[in-house]
């Protein structure tokens, strides 16, 4: 799944990526009657204007032809398609070739890290061995019964330790309201009080009760990998009494994941406290209290790999899957070489190169889980008259990204190209070292939120159109697939891939740009654009229905 794009292509006006592929992307606006050479002797007449991103074909096509780009099977023609027009949702639907693996591949090529032979970056080890990139003290509800008393510890917290990250914002409206002589200026926080501490966070969300039983445990699971997260050195938790999701259910899934007990977790249950103001009080003294412990803690050095990066995509472009995925799945494989781990999810944009990935496998074991979980979130689908297939939102179709299958194809490229040593459902731990699936939805948040939850310590956001998705405890770095996203969001956007496509950098060279981005991440010298914004986004997954 190793993509190659060599810069002499990328100063042409489109782009062939697969050498089998029957259909070329525009890298610019292509006028009608524009001839295109395919670089193989053969010019072919454009016969209508193809917008950039899109795709054209390089031959007439008929009904029931496939669609192949990427080397594999993205779609199948529905109404005739001249030589050299676009693809549209009007004459081409989602169809995928899943060719079985002939057996599980037994080597790939490696990069080359000798540039990050020993390199390190300044973490903060934890009790059972492993190493954060942030140091957060963590306050959540255990149902949504609680979401009021939780936005009031936020606010009390942040007040008293001056670290609200909507000061500006509230000397802003100060000064609208009022005029800038009136306007009280905005206190600034004091960094003195907990160095070492990357801040607190406060969780809310809408579950834990009026669900299934199921979507009560699998809250309680994805809470628990929140808790005993590297990046947080304990938590405060707020429960109501009566809901589904009972403490003792989140303490046997904290004890899962921390058998010693060696992260200090704080239980406040509502209905067993005499007043709120009490429990207010109660919960208010457990995250001081939490702030010093976390603040004993210091980055030191550690190795490369204990490194856990997650990866996820939203708001693609017809170019994402050409710069900004590649370009991801580039550091993956170094970070893979130096014993380090990704994890790769959304499973509806992994639909279309099932075979190439579970020939990626390490064994027959992970293959087979890939598939049975694959098989088993179809079936759930189809159970509500929804299907892969209905993926692809407006903004990827209108950038480009005509079916599901062309998606999954750009999508599966941030997992790069070294080996599958384990196969996740929602809210198991990350365990193995190198490259993991994890079954996870489309959703940009609730995905992000799962691959955290799931161990990620660093996560890299790809994107072509733009989001401002980030997550409480562990940093994002957001990945624009053009420069002209990256400049005009330069406030949201960390990382520009926009120069492969313009063939002013190769992958490998800004693979290497863009470890050296996450190191300094992961070291706290380099501060994401969606913490600067405290894009601190938290969504579960809910599969069940309310009840």
């Amino acid at each position: 799944m190793t993509q190659t794009i060599v810069s002499d292509q990328l100063q042409q006006p489109s782009l062939r990526v697969h050498a089998h592929d029957n259909v070329r992307v525009a890298l610019r606006d292509l006028p009608e009657g524009m001839e295109i050479d395919d670089n193989g002797g053969h010019r072919l007449c454009l016969s209508e204007a193809v917008q950039h991103k899109h795709k054209f074909t390089l031959h007439a096509m008929q009904p029931d032809e496939l669609i192949v780009m990427y080397g594999v099977t993205v779609g199948r023609v529905v109404e005739p398609i001249a030589a050299g027009a676009a693809i549209t949702t009007a004459n081409v639907e989602h169809s995928t070739a899943n060719a079985k693996p002939q057996g599980h591949r037994e080597h790939w090529d490696a990069p080359d890290v000798s540039a990050f032979t020993g390199q390190t970056f300044d973490g903060y080890h934890r009790s059972d061995g492993r190493v954060g990139t942030a140091n957060h003290w963590l306050v959540i509800p255990l149902v949504f019964c609680e979401n009021r008393n939780i936005e009031v510890l936020r606010q009390c917290v942040e007040d008293a330790i001056g670290d609200d990250p909507y000061r500006d914002y509230k000397h802003m409206a100060r000064r609208m309201l009022h005029g800038d002589a009136q306007a009280a200026p905005a206190p600034t926080p004091d960094a003195a009080l907990f160095p070492n501490v990357d801040g607190v966070r406060f969780l809310t969300h809408t579950l834990g009760c009026g669900g299934t039983d199921d979507d009560a445990q699998s809250l309680c699971q994805l809470l628990a990998g929140y808790i005993c997260h590297p990046n947080v050195a304990g938590a405060t938790v707020l429960s109501l009494g009566c809901q589904k999701a009972q403490i003792e259910m989140l303490k046997e899934a904290v004890a899962k994941r921390d058998p010693e007990g060696l992260r200090p977790v704080h239980y406040f249950e509502q209905q067993a406290t005499n007043t709120e103001p009490e429990l207010i009080r109660q919960a208010l003294g457990s995250i001081f209290d939490g702030l010093k412990v976390a603040n004993a803690v210091e980055r030191r050095p550690a190795p490369l790999s204990e490194l856990t990066i997650g990866v996820e995509c939203g708001g693609s472009d017809g170019f994402s899957g050409l710069s900004a995925n590649p370009l991801v799945g580039a550091v993956i494989d170094r970070l893979a070489t130096l014993g380090g781990s990704g994890i790769l999810s959304e499973f509806p944009e992994l639909c279309g190169v099932e075979h190439e990935l579970l020939a990626r496998c390490r064994d027959d074991a992970t293959a087979e889980r890939f598939q049975e979980l694959m098989e088993a979130y179809q079936r759930h689908a189809a159970s509500v008259g929804a299907h892969f297939s209905m993926n692809p939102s407006p903004g990827n179709i209108r950038d480009g990204l005509i079916t599901d299958a062309m998606k999954s194809a750009g999508a599966a490229k941030k997992g790069g190209d070294s080996p599958i040593v384990d196969v996740l459902d929602y809210t198991e731990p990350q365990v193995r070292k190198g490259l993991n699936l994890l079954c996870s939805p489309g959703n940009d948040v609730e995905s992000t939120t799962a691959l955290v939850g799931s161990g990620a310590n660093l996560v890299m956001f790809t994107t072509g159109l733009g989001t401002p998705t980030g997550n409480p405890i562990t940093p994002v770095l957001k990945l624009a697939s053009n420069s002209e996203l990256a400049q005009r969001m330069h406030d949201v956007i960390d990382f520009d891939a926009g120069p492969i496509i313009r063939g002013e950098a190769d992958i490998a060279e800004l693979a290497d740009e863009l470890l050296r981005l996450c190191i300094d991440t992961a070291s706290g010298r380099y501060r994401t654009k969606a913490m600067r914004l405290s894009q601190l986004d938290f969504i579960p997954w809910k599969r069940g229905v309310s009840l």
